[in-house]
């Protein structure tokens, strides 16, 4: 399992992209949301889309490896059956999870995991890359830069970081990461 976490905006989706681009042996585990599904979306593919009750309900049954209330009344998990459908295609997961539900997953499968916390330079580089996206009202903004400050603070609890000043550089690193634990650890 490789996990990547990251506060909103320091590029871990990107990065999660490109690793899915370059290793054929890694296989994106979709994460379960309460939320409302976005227009460019796809039920299966971008998130498995639930209602909060539906959610309660698999919470209650004991069906995610980690689950998370993120923001009030937005509920985002691991579902068991995600992991396992990947492991069964003989495939490595990996996750793009925020900072507790990475350090959840981790704390869960010890040996099998690889956990990476994308650093971005500093809180005002991310409030600028936050602000660059244009998709965010200025409360949902201040309270995305207020996790993050908070999230930071769990960055040593990783077993490594990588600082994304640069894409291009952070691509690199992280790649050079991933290849080296699943090459030393499960050989083909």
């Amino acid at each position: 399992m490789i996990i990547i976490s990251a506060p909103s905006g320091a590029g871990k989706t990107t990065l999660v992209k490109y690793l899915l681009s370059v290793r054929n042996d890694l296989e994106f585990s979709i994460s379960a949301c309460s939320r409302a599904k976005r227009d460019d979306e796809l039920d299966g593919r971008d998130y498995y889309f639930m209602t909060k009750e539906e959610f309660r309900k698999k919470i209650d049954n004991n069906e995610f490896i980690e689950w998370e209330e993120v923001y009030p009344g937005s509920y985002y998990g691991t579902l068991r059956t995600e992991v396992y459908r990947i492991w069964n295609k003989g495939n490595h997961v990996i996750f793009d999870v925020d900072v507790v539900g990475g350090l959840n997953i981790k704390k869960q499968f010890a040996e099998k995991i690889l956990a990476v916390f994308i650093q971005p330079p500093s809180i005002e580089v991310l409030e600028t890359r936050i602000r660059k996206r244009q998709s965010d009202s200025e409360d949902k903004i201040r309270e995305r830069i207020n996790k993050a400050e908070w999230e930071m603070k769990f960055a040593n609890e990783f077993d490594r970081i990588v600082v994304n000043n640069e894409i291009s550089v952070a691509k690199i690193e992280l790649l050079s990461l991933v290849n080296e634990f699943l090459d030393n650890n499960f050989p083909d």
